[in-house]
């Protein structure tokens, strides 16, 4: 079969041969019309293979290029996107400082910038890091503020680095004020990661929620005037000595990333530093 095969290819071959050396030659002969009436069907199914062929190449070549193009705008994409990520942190990094440097200038007493490189969790924060310690001259019971308002004080200093108790801290109390009603109280943090502040009844009247609550500036540990919480509900414990306002914190302490270290003086009324509704 593979031999007859063969010789069939070769007939027809050589038969286009002679049609060819034929037609070159001019002449236009019974065989030769023979010949091309044979072998032409033959020559045009060859030619439509040829360029079927080459079409399906040059599709496969088409889709490879595409692939690869694809590809490359699919990385190109991804760069680009990284890089607006990181465009877009630079620039709220840069909105932060500036932030942090315009409230430096407007206080009236020395600071420290710090960052905050760690944050102690249990449900909520527990506790921010620092970096600035003993080498700093960091002390024991230093305030801690960001643009936003109070966010705590140091508890302990180590060599490079200190650690911050948070307002919403169980242990932590500050005293503190109603700014519209000057009603004074104490602002402690609660087991749930909240805050609230504790007032007599007699002078908690008027008041209300939405309003600001800042630091008082008792016990010299804290300056007058900084912003701590407002006021999100009233506990109203009828003829009970004293009432409660439970406090939304004016910082959001999971996501602030620069505070103020306050070394300077903290005999001073602070409230102008901190633009805000209500007055002082």
């Amino acid at each position: 079969m593979k031999m007859r095969g063969v010789l069939v290819l070769g007939t027809v071959v050589a038969a286009c041969l002679l049609l060819l050396t034929v037609q070159t030659r001019g002449h236009s002969t019974p065989t030769a019309e023979a010949l091309a009436f044979i072998t032409t069907p033959i020559q045009s199914g060859l030619a439509k293979m040829n360029r079927a062929a080459v079409n399906v190449w040059s599709t496969y070549l088409d889709w490879k290029n595409v692939r690869a193009e694809n590809r490359r705008l699919r990385e190109e994409n991804q760069q680009l996107r990284v890089e607006s990520l990181q465009v877009t942190e630079t620039a709220m990094e840069n909105q932060r400082l500036r932030r942090l440097l315009a409230l430096q200038q407007r206080l009236p007493l020395a600071t420290l910038s710090a960052e905050i490189i760690a944050r102690e969790w249990g449900g909520w924060v527990r506790s921010l890091t620092v970096n600035r310690g003993r080498g700093d001259n960091v002390a024991r019971l230093t305030a801690v503020i960001s643009p936003e308002g109070l966010i705590g004080r140091v508890m302990e200093v180590r060599s490079g680095t200190s650690v911050i108790q948070v307002l919403t801290d169980p242990a932590s109390t500050v005293g503190a004020h109603v700014v519209r009603t000057r009603t004074a109280g104490i602002v402690e943090g609660e087991p749930r990661g909240t805050m609230r502040l504790k007032y007599m009844a007699r002078e908690g009247g008027g008041i209300q929620v939405g309003d600001l609550v800042v630091t008082s500036g008792a016990g010299g540990v804290f300056p007058r005037g900084i912003p701590i919480g407002r006021v999100r509900a009233i506990d109203d414990r009828g003829s009970a000595l004293f009432h409660y306002a439970v406090l939304a914190p004016v910082v959001d302490f999971a996501r602030v990333d620069e505070v103020l270290l306050l070394t300077g003086d903290t005999r001073h009324d602070v409230a102008a530093a901190f633009p805000r509704d209500g007055g002082g």
